[in-house]
């Protein structure tokens, strides 16, 4: 590090726990935010702010005013302008940290691509709103060796839970199948901003400790109720060596056996990705102009109908807003762009 470097993170490295070459070895690192919503955005900041070499943000989505209460990193302009997050967020960024590589990706994280998205990044952090993602996470995770590092918040409730190849459980060893029936979610139960900020802060710290060594690990899951205060940190189980998972190293999530749409977090949508079928803005938007009010840039097209709100990307994905009902959006992405 030289001289500017070594002033810039000095308290830090007068942090015992991490110390120069400590601080030398989070410089040298690579990591991935997978969804730069409430958690990521704060996950993002922090590493930029602590030296981190190097940051992948990966995001589907756009910046919307209700994020404002609790995402990082963006403004009202950006809302206004319906910036992408991965956009919005790298912007933000390389003001805060010039020396910090930020590689935005304006993407779905799905089977066909995760594995280049994530390959060769030293570490994972979550910052999904969804199952299916996270167990998409956790198959790379066993198949390349990447820790990474589980967290979720609602209400003012929030979890976190680190994993780590070969020195514990897997995702699929603590949870073997994704929870069935209505759970809690941001759209219906609210959320505050406390406990998405303590969360990623918490997730932030693991990470960095991770990364500058941690030779004693074990996957533990935190648990704090930031409104009551209370808050358990337990042992998660041991390994489960007939996992189908780090077991038997049957990635179904990772081969796409294990896919569907999927409800947005605080959004009233649905995310429609099973048809890969690149899409021109340009041209869709002449077409589909007569039918609604359409807006569109180089990421997303938008289509405002009296009861629902679509928008388009280029890799063929939509977001469908004002249902959470899939059946209502496949009928209204098939009727807009075919099937």
């Amino acid at each position: 590090m030289n001289p500017g470097e070594l002033e810039r993170y000095s308290r830090q490295i007068l942090f015992p726990a991490i110390g120069s070459v400590g601080q030398q070895k989070i410089r040298d690192a690579s990591v991935a935010i997978a969804g730069c919503g409430a958690l990521g955005s704060f996950q993002a900041e922090a590493l930029a702010r602590a030296g981190i070499g190097s940051l992948r943000l990966i995001d589907r989505d756009y910046v919307d005013v209700s994020n404002l209460q609790r995402q990082w990193l963006y403004s009202e302009a950006d809302a206004t302008n319906e910036t992408p997050k991965a956009v919005a967020a790298a912007k933000r960024l390389r003001e805060l940290n010039r020396d910090v590589e930020i590689i935005p990706f304006v993407a779905d994280l799905t089977p066909s691509n995760a594995e280049d998205l994530l390959a060769e990044c030293d570490l994972i952090l979550d910052g999904t709103d969804n199952f299916e993602t996270r167990y998409l996470l956790n198959d790379i995770s066993v198949k390349q060796g990447i820790p990474w590092i589980y967290g979720a918040a609602v209400g003012s409730y929030g979890i976190v839970m680190a994993l780590a190849p070969g020195t514990g459980p897997c995702f699929s060893c603590v949870y073997p199948e994704p929870p069935t029936g209505a759970q809690p979610t941001c759209d219906v139960n609210g959320v505050i901003s406390a406990v998405t900020a303590t969360v990623a802060a918490r997730q932030t710290a693991l990470a960095l400790r991770l990364l500058v060594g941690w030779p004693d690990f074990r996957t533990t899951i935190e648990t704090i109720d930031v409104w009551t205060g209370a808050s358990q940190k337990i042992d998660a189980p041991d390994r489960d060596e007939g996992c189908l998972v780090c077991g038997q190293r049957l990635f179904m999530y990772l081969d796409g056996r294990r896919r569907a749409p999927i409800s947005l977090c605080g959004r009233n949508a649905v995310q429609l990705h099973e048809t890969a079928r690149p899409l021109d803005l340009n041209e869709l938007a002449e077409r589909l102009r007569p039918l609604g009010d359409i807006r569109v840039n180089e990421f997303a097209l938008r289509m405002m109908l009296p009861k629902y709100q679509l928008t388009f990307f280029p890799d063929g994905r939509a977001i469908v807003k004002g249902t959470t009902d899939i059946a209502v959006a496949r009928g209204l992405y098939a009727k807009l762009i075919g099937t």
